[in-house]
């Protein structure tokens, strides 16, 4: 367990539900509530003032919806990892959402236990969708950018391209390949540019795509 908790913020327009999430994370030891938001635009606010390690981000929320919220976070290089917590399971929710930077997607019914680790996964750096999610990605008809691209990625880049799409961490790279943490972000810079990427996901997608899994 990490010394330090992991600061959390809430982003959603139903304080009921806030105030079951606040519950059942105020119990885990090494999770951290440490403030909560309406919509978007506040969320935004929050994270700005509060900097936490992730946010729990609604997607359907009036005013600046949790797509929104996304881009402002990413314009702004806020480096919170942002989990999508939310009911809506529509494709063209879903990709957007991964496309804005969210670091995983799950659905409202995720049993508490699981949503714990979630948010312990995203913030160790971990690309995190359930099933269904990734099946749904993967199954659109439009390829993702960086197709026809990938011969030009050497052999190392596809090893750690392959242990992306396994939802490891540079850390958990580092140590598969034995290399250092440095070189691991400069193979991932590489990757991400080498093929038109724009983040760890969609790296994780191309990778399922074209067969560099297991």
């Amino acid at each position: 367990m990490a010394d330090k908790p992991i600061r959390v913020l809430l982003v959603d327009d139903h304080q009921v539900v806030r105030r079951g999430l606040r519950t059942f994370l105020e119990v885990q030891d090494d999770i951290e509530v440490v403030g909560e938001a309406s919509d978007g635009a506040e969320g935004v606010a929050r994270a700005e003032e509060l900097r936490p390690d992730v946010v729990l981000m609604d997607v359907k929320m009036p005013g600046t919806d949790g797509i929104e919220a996304l881009k402002r976070l990413r314009d702004l290089a806020n480096p919170a990892r942002v989990l999508i917590v939310t009911s809506f399971t529509e494709q063209r929710t879903v990709v957007p959402a991964l496309r804005a930077g969210a670091s995983g997607y799950v659905y409202k019914d995720i049993d508490p236990d699981a949503l714990a680790g979630a948010i312990r996964s995203v913030h160790a750096g971990h690309v995190l969708l359930q099933p269904e999610v990734a099946e749904a990605l993967l199954s659109q008809e439009d390829s993702p950018s960086g197709t026809g691209r990938g011969t030009t990625l050497t052999e190392r880049e596809r090893e750690v391209l392959g242990l992306i799409a396994d939802g490891r961490s540079n850390r958990e790279i580092a140590r598969a390949l034995v290399l250092s943490e440095k070189t691991v972000k400069t193979h991932v810079s590489n990757i991400l540019m080498k093929l038109d990427l724009a983040d760890r996901t969609q790296a994780a997608l191309w990778a399922v795509r074209h067969g560099l899994t297991d």
